[in-house]
């Protein structure tokens, strides 16, 4: 096998076992058209961040310095502002449009769903860009290297915020339709601001260099994946429709539960 399959193989198996994973969890699975769709434009986001950080690198000039003469300040300032929140902003803008708004989000699992098919296919995608990127040698053991890390850190770690930012426009889809506007405006920035956190932060670990922020990076990481995994059982073990239809009885006009009448107890066909 050449190094470029193994490196695609790398690239593509923990993609596609998440996704299915995810996928699974739902007990009324999505359209895959939809589902297809959100993971291109996933694709699609990633290149929205290539434009967004090129035009920025002009305006802001520590932005279009190595990483390694950036001094601790700007390495902050760069994970949290110049990676993270760009690249969260421009896949929830690709959730929202398409999925937040879309006719089959009709359960509160469904959007973290949507949200993990859109970081995965910016995840993909990106992965791809920077193994791919730097004119792979062959034989490169540091390129295999560098793609099994991103396939077991960078990949999980995207699905991770957007198993975050599925929860809380799910929250926000329910004060929606509870005409809570304030609640669901305030949802709808948790939904951007904690992905962005969880993404500054193991960027800001990574990037820094300094040891000791590399101890914490992998504790961080672990517990990350702790709690998303159980967030996500969660959510999907308590998946309910987010307006429930209520029906009333033929006979005597009583609500409906289950099959059956609350008033007169009649079965309901």
């Amino acid at each position: 096998m050449s190094q470029i399959s193994i490196l695609l193989f790398i690239s593509i198996v923990p993609t596609l076992l998440i996704l299915l994973f995810v996928y699974n969890k739902d007990k009324n699975k999505e359209p895959l058209k939809l589902l297809l769709i959100l993971f291109f434009l996933g694709i699609i986001s990633c290149f929205l961040v290539l434009g967004i950080s090129y035009l920025l690198k002009n305006f802001i000039p520590f932005m279009s310095v190595s990483i390694k003469e950036m001094n601790f300040f700007s390495i902050f300032l760069y994970a949290f502002l110049g990676v993270a929140l760009i690249e969260e902003c421009c896949k929830w803008i690709m959730v929202y449009v398409i999925g937040y708004n879309n006719k089959e989000f009709d359960e509160t699992y469904d959007v973290i769903v949507y949200a993990v098919f859109v970081a995965l296919g910016f995840a993909f995608f990106e992965n791809l860009i920077s193994i791919f990127g730097n004119s792979v040698a062959t034989n490169d053991i540091g390129t295999l290297y560098t793609a099994l890390l991103r396939s077991l850190l960078a990949i999980p770690g995207h699905t991770c915020n957007a198993i975050f930012m599925g929860y809380y426009l799910s929250l926000a889809k329910q004060f929606h339709y509870k005409k809570n506007r304030t609640a669901e405006r305030n949802n709808l920035y948790l939904s951007i601001l904690i992905p962005t956190l969880l993404h500054g932060i193991y960027d800001f670990c990574v990037m820094s260099g300094y040891q000791l922020l590399i101890i914490v990076f992998f504790g961080f990481i672990t517990v990350l994946y702790i709690i998303s995994i159980r967030k996500l059982k969660q959510i999907a073990k308590a998946n309910k429709k987010i307006v429930e239809k209520t029906s009333f009885c033929i006979k005597c006009g009583g609500k409906i539960q289950d099959t059956f009448c609350l008033k007169c107890g009649a079965r309901q066909e």
